[in-house]
């Protein structure tokens, strides 16, 4: 009797699809790790089961180095540092002391003794509501399965050896999993847990590969060998597909390969309307090995270099030269092409363990980004050294997130300017010219923008955030998402009063309107110019209704550049134009939305 095909949501974390066998990956100890018996021990054995704990600390230690040295040489330095976290676990004189005294005053084998103290804290971090938190107890509960398969003389499973191609299904995979994993053979990646930040998300989008989390008991679900087709874009996992949906699926991936072929072809083209308007594309990036691949797949320079990813899966913070090291390389890799770097935008929901930041009950709205950085200036100066000293090497920017007021914009100046005095003293060189820029994701910035104007020589729109700040609507809350909309009347007007003011600034001090302007008292200067970053940029109708709104380039994802640049050579900025002009004078999103696609498709744009 034949499978019954059976469909199943999660969230799609990297996009793609995939048809192929599945590879149930279970270890043999289960989802919960290796059992460990609690055993008693007499006084006389006390320092023998401590010398069994260091030896199996340090043989732990000699094999993360082994898998991080391998995971930097396939997937770049950056994403080898997840593992610095797990050496600095291991490292902790603290944690062996604790580990050391429960031998000696429970009497207990040493190995019930790690596994007590260690689970206590995966526990605390399993019980925040912070997913970035639940996610870094999965590495904890790596490094404690690691210590006990030595101390017990057990091997781990392992995806090493695959003989053949795979879609790996899984509980959850740990960075050693995905660090010693045989990459040509694991076409995709679908788990019960984690999310977009988890490890597995991360290597996945990484290596390129479909990915699919928060498949519900999706290990029980599955069967080795049997048939899947995983949908990384729509977050979807079909257990035996009956032969209709493969060759549906199939056809898809084709048309997915065709378009990638042209668009490939379009990669040295300019993204020039045909009617000769220039917009360009620029790529956002989180690590510096991204740099290249955003080059290769024809980005016009970085629009948003994310710096947050560097201080993560981290205990302490990184040093000046470490950060130098980072932007340098992304200068190098963009050859004179310019590279935006955005300051820490750390907050939110992105933490740090080494700054130690306090629970606050709207962390979105709190202590976090360009506020926290003003306040600590001793991290915040760290790190504007490293981008200076990497400007000598390149076209590199700096931005400031999170922008409310002009006062935030001269506090980080000054800042700057005494780093430039210290450089200068220690004889480093660096762009005195350095550019400045602010990121407009908060309504007060919107309405000060003239004034925000004369202080910057760019914006960039983070959609994202001015969106949920627009709407009043937390964009990661299941019951508000469905009430995020790119297209609400108010976010697209106030896109489109930042692009009108940036474009209307004349002089570096009081705009148009200053007299002396007309007097002719100070130099012309270029207009401002708009950059959108967020979500907004990514997507074709979207991207249309920006150009109309007139920003002047979109920052997206590598992945998403080359369809920009056919969005772009099949349009004309007159038609944009009118388009968007249109669209502003309508009532609601689900008008406009319905417009600009009927019009996206007359014009053969979509």
């Amino acid at each position: 009797m034949p499978h019954q095909e059976r469909r199943y949501r999660g969230l799609g974390t990297s996009d793609g699809i995939a048809i192929g066998r599945a590879y149930v990956f279970t270890p043999p100890e289960g989802e919960q790790g290796l059992h460990i018996p609690v055993c008693e021990i007499t006084v006389e054995e006390v320092e023998q089961e401590c010398r069994r704990l260091r030896a199996a600390l340090e043989e732990a230690q000699a094999q993360i180095r082994v898998a991080q040295r391998e995971l930097g040489k396939s997937a770049g330095r950056e994403h080898a540092r997840i593992f610095d976290a797990h050496l600095l676990l291991l490292e902790d004189p603290m944690i062996r002391e604790q580990v050391e005294a429960r031998v000696r005053q429970k009497l207990i084998n040493a190995e019930a003794a790690f596994s007590d103290v260690i689970s206590k804290y995966i526990k605390a971090l399993d019980e925040n509501d912070d997913n970035y938190f639940k996610e870094r107890g999965a590495d904890i509960s790596d490094v404690l399965q690691r210590v006990l398969h030595i101390m017990a003389g057990a091997q781990r499973a392992t995806l090493a050896n695959l003989a053949e191609d795979v879609i790996v299904v899984a509980h959850d995979l740990s960075p050693s999993d995905t660090a010693l994993m045989h990459r040509e053979r694991v076409i995709a990646m679908v788990t019960e847990v984690g999310g977009p930040t988890s490890h597995t998300s991360i290597m996945a989008r990484a290596l390129e590969i479909p990915a699919v989390a928060g498949v519900a008991d999706i290990t029980t679900l599955v069967t080795d060998g049997c048939e899947l087709i995983v949908d990384g874009s729509a977050g979807e996992v079909i257990i035996e597909p009956t032969e209709t949906t493969i060759q549906t699926y199939r056809a898809r991936m084709a048309e997915a390969q065709a378009a990638k072929a042209r668009l490939i072809q379009l990669r040295d083209m300019p993204a020039v309307t045909s009617d000769g308007v220039r917009v360009r594309l620029l790529a956002n990036i989180e690590i510096p090995e991204e740099a290249a691949g955003a080059m290769q797949k024809g980005a016009e320079g970085i629009g948003l270099y994310r710096t947050e990813f560097f201080f993560m899966n981290r205990q302490d913070l990184p040093t000046e030269d470490e950060q130098y090291e980072a932007y340098a390389a992304v200068a190098q890799a963009c050859a004179g092409k310019p590279v935006v770097i955005r300051t820490l935008d750390l907050g939110g929901d992105k933490f740090v363990s080494a700054l130690k930041l306090p629970r606050e009950m709207n962390p979105f709205m709190g202590w976090r980004a360009i506020r926290m950085c003003l306040e600590r200036t001793d991290m915040f100066k760290t790190q504007l050294r490293a981008i200076l000293r990497a400007s000598a090497l390149g076209d590199v920017r700096v931005m400031f997130p999170m922008i409310a007021s002009v006062q935030e914009v001269r506090a980080a100046k000054r800042l700057i300017e005494e780093c430039k005095e210290e450089l200068r003293t220690a004889g480093k060189a660096f762009n005195p010219r350095l550019p400045v820029g602010a990121m407009i994701e908060i309504p007060s910035a919107v309405m000060t923008a003239d004034k925000l104007a004369e202080e910057v020589s760019f914006f960039s729109i983070g959609t994202n955030d001015l969106i949920q700040y627009t709407l009043a609507i937390d964009r990661v809350n299941e019951k508000t998402a469905a009430m995020y909309d790119p297209l609400n009347l108010a976010v697209l007007r106030q896109i489109k009063t930042v692009v009108d003011v940036a474009h209307n600034v004349r002089c570096g001090r009081a705009g148009a309107h200053n007299p002396a302007c007309v007097l002719g008292q100070h130099r012309e200067r270029p207009p401002v110019t708009v950059s959108v970053c967020g979500e907004m940029a990514a997507v074709p109708l979207t991207a249309y209704l920006l150009m109309g709104l007139g920003v002047d380039e979109l920052s997206t994802a590598a992945t998403s550049i080359p369809k920009n640049k056919q969005l772009v050579r099949a349009s004309t900025m007159a038609a944009v134009r009118d388009t968007a002009a249109r669209a502003l004078a309508m009532d609601s999103s689900d008008e406009i939305r319905a417009y600009i696609s009927q019009h996206m498709l007359a014009a053969d744009a979509l």
